[in-house]
């Protein structure tokens, strides 16, 4: 979570440098932003990824992180532990108790996992989650 917050402020950053630079105003460039990334992900998956209050839906917010985490996501998975494994366990809404065994058996799992593309992986940690 800590790389999408800074990934985040590096975006916010680069935003504020190009409307000093440009003269363009605050609200032209937000709404340039979120319609590009309206855009992209409309056509990439047929529907909206976000609210109307800009908040992701919660069906995708697992692709989001490990699309958005995957070499951090890949590390924890081969070492069976770490704050993204963990994270990527509370997206799939295990309880702290069942944290260790998907660990496990996610590590177990780490060469199918990286051999898959990235739907049939999701699909298999949310078998794994089971």
């Amino acid at each position: 979570m800590g790389q999408i917050r800074t990934w985040l402020s590096t975006l916010i950053c680069i935003t504020a440098l190009l409307m000093i630079s440009s003269g363009c105003t605050l609200k032209a460039t937000i709404k340039e932003i979120t319609d590009t990334t309206s855009n992209v992900t409309e056509t990439t998956s047929g529907r909206t990824w976000f609210t109307e209050d800009g908040m992701l839906h919660p069906e995708y917010k697992l692709t989001a992180f490990t699309a958005l985490n995957q070499t951090n996501v890949e590390q924890d998975l081969a070492r069976g532990q770490g704050e993204y494994l963990t994270s990527l366990g509370t997206l799939l809404g295990l309880s702290n108790d069942q944290q260790a065994a998907f660990h496990a058996k996610a590590q177990g799992a780490f060469v199918t996992l990286m051999t898959s593309n990235h739907d049939a992986r999701l699909q298999q940690l949310r078998t794994l989650a089971r």
